[in-house]
Formats: C-alpha cells, structure tokens, sequence
C-alpha cells in the first residue's frame, strides 16, 4: 500500500469518526440542524476517500473521480449551510445548489484537459475554495465575537486558503498524467496529509463551538428556576456580583416577598393550582418591578428583588406595588373570587455591600411584616429606625 493509499485511509476513518460524533452532539445541541449537517457533510466528504482508492484501482476510474469531485463538493456545500444556521445567517439552497451544479460541470470540463497544464489544478480547486472562503466570511460577518468564533473562521479560511495551495503544488510537482496515476505520485502524499490534519482542524473547532454553546445552556439551567422561569439562588448570587461591581458607589435594595398561606393553597387546590400561584406570581413581579430589576426565585414561594441605584424608600414603594399586584392576580386552577397575597421586607444594599446581609436583614423585615397580620410590606429596622 503506498503512503498516499494510507492516507487516504487514515482521512476515511477521521471523517466518520468526526461524523459519529456530531451526530451524537446533535441530541444536546439546541443547534441540532446544524450538528446533523455538519455529520452529514462530513461522513460524505469521507466517501471521497474510498472513491480516491477507486479511481486508483478500479477497472473504470471515470465514475469514481466524479464521486471523488462530487462527494467532496457537497460536504463543503453542507458544512457551510450548518455553519451559517449555527450563526444565524442567510443561507441561500438555491446558491448552494447553483455552486454545486456550476462546480460539478467545471470538473466536467476540466477532465478533459490534460492534467499537466498549469491551470489544471485551480479549475478543479476553485469551487472547494469558493464554498470555504463563504463559510469563513459568515462566521465573520455574524454577531458572534468570542475568542473560539475568532478561531473557527480562521481556520475555515485557512482551508479555503489551502484548495489553493494544493492547486499550486499540482502546477509545481504535477497530479499524475491520469487519475489512476495521482496515487503514486508525491502530490498525492502531500495534499492528503494536508487535508487529515484540516479535517481534525476544522472538526475539533466546530465541536469545541458545539459544545461550548452546550455547556453555556446547561450553565443557563444550573441558575434558573424551571417552574417560573426566574433566576434561582445561585442565579441571584451571580447576578447582584455583577450589579454590585459596575454601580460604583451607588446604593441598591432588596426585597424579599413570601406569598401567604401557601401550604394551604397547595392542601385546598393540590399542586398543581400552587404551580399556577408560583408562575403567576413570578410574571406579576416581572412586570411590575421596573425596568432593570433582578428578580429570583429563592424558596419554595419566596422570591427576592434586586433594585439597582433605588433607595429604600423607593423599594418601599415598589413592593407595595407588588403587593397590590398580588391582590389583583387572577390564578388559574383556583376558584372564582379567590385573593393571593404576599409579605414583603425590605432592605438596603450599599454600595460594595454584601449581599447575604441585605437578605438577612430583609428576611428579618418580611418575619415582621409576616407575624404583623400578612398582606404587608416592612422595612428592615434600622431603615425603619
């Protein structure tokens, strides 16, 4: 077997392993489209391999170098189209279906010069170029910016870069006075080698995008409530770091709110109606909270807001809003008539302050306001002081 034959083996095996992979990744991946082309393309740009062998070996090379230009074409064809659903931009099937088609007659042309004239090589490498070159200036052109974006773009022109490159090489060194002939020649070895390590290139890329989008999404969830759709604990924690650390000297507030008698909501109606109170009460904070706030879920029916730059009195007002807001909820899966009302406390959060404290002393506030008869809102005592 000639090194050029090993290679060709060795980038089979790569393709479809690559192609197995995102096949998986597309179970997790919100961008399921995107990682089914991308295995897609993949696994058929591997045939060109097989059919490479074909043309060397076969009785007929005819069809199996126009496997050899056509599997190659469509796999660019269908990595460009995942590429550019990955990064949100226009995509047009017709022009892709054009380059393919214009591409596959130029072959057609191409075949029947001689192979050893010097433009031989561009004609065949142009279209493979074409379709690279697209995709790198859509992952450039898109609105994402990351270090990882940066790199893949760099690499798919690196490789559209490369077409080029090999069709210098084959006006240098020569591709073999005919198919059959390109297995054995120097070219070969080389434009193969080139190509395996472009394929782990571009493969590892796309799968480090992939899975870094999965891991953001998953990082999503692990800081979210999934019943009300707002921050959880962890979600808040996170969120009041970053307010805290761009509002320089500014003072913020708390707010800690319990919707009342909820246990009894949940034994009268079941669960499910005490779901409903939960998610209504989580649209009704949203809402009514003002423009900026950070609002959690923190509890089974405790929720916390975040006023960035408001003083308490202000946050006084807010919740007493909120607790009007609950009053007026209507909830379905609870009877006709029925009134939800919340507790709320209140607290300041100064500038650089901790955040653990504030929520201490406004869950001291809401005790307050709960062991005060309900359906009110308290300051913490040394505001209230």
């Amino acid at each position: 077997m000639s090194a050029a034959a090993l290679f060709l083996w060795v980038n089979f095996l790569i393709g479809v392993c690559f192609s197995a992979v995102f096949a998986v990744v597309s179970i997790y991946s919100r961008w399921r489209s995107s990682a089914l082309l991308f295995s897609g393309g993949l696994f058929i740009a591997s045939l060109t391999m097989i059919s490479e062998l074909g043309v060397a070996y076969a009785s007929n090379p005819a069809p199996w170098s126009f496997a050899v230009y056509g599997t190659v074409l469509a796999g660019l064809v269908l990595l460009h189209w995942g590429v550019s659903l990955l990064y949100d931009r226009p995509f047009s099937v017709r022009a892709a279906l054009a380059i393919f088609l214009l591409g596959m007659a130029g072959y057609l042309m191409v075949r029947e010069v001689p192979r050893t004239w010097w433009g031989y090589g561009f004609v065949y490498q142009g279209p493979y170029a074409v379709v690279t070159f697209s995709a790198a200036i859509t992952v450039f052109l898109s609105d994402r910016k990351t270090a990882m974006d940066k790199a893949l773009g760099f690499v798919l022109a690196f490789s559209g870069a490369h077409f080029l490159v090999k069709a210098t090489l084959a006006a240098l060194m020569g591709p073999g006075a005919t198919p059959s002939a390109y297995i054995s020649t120097s070219y070969a070895v080389m434009s193969q080698s080139i190509t395996a390590v472009l394929i782990v290139a571009v493969g590892l890329m796309l799968l480090a995008v992939l899975t870094l989008d999965i891991m953001a999404v998953e990082r999503g969830h692990a800081e979210h409530d999934s019943l009300s759709g707002l921050a959880n604990r962890r979600g808040l924690d996170k969120a009041a770091k970053r307010m805290v650390d761009s509002s320089g000297d500014r003072q913020h507030a708390v707010i800690l709110c319990d919707i009342d008698h909820f246990k009894s909501i949940n034994d009268s109606y079941g669960h499910h109606a005490g779901d409903m109170v939960i998610s209504a009460f989580a649209r009704m904070i949203t809402t009514l909270a003002g423009t900026g706030a950070i609002v959690a879920r923190i509890g089974g029916e405790e929720f916390a807001v975040l006023l960035p730059g408001t003083s308490p009195a202000i946050a006084v007002a807010v919740a007493d809003t909120l607790r009007i807001g609950t009053r007026k909820m209507t909830v379905p899966g609870l009877p006709g008539g029925s009134v939800v009302t919340a507790s709320f406390g209140v607290a300041a959060l100064p500038a650089n302050g901790d955040l653990e404290t504030a929520l201490r002393q406004a869950d001291a506030a809401l005790y307050d306001a709960k062991r005060g008869g309900r359906d009110r809102v308290h300051q913490a005592r040394s505001l209230a002081a």
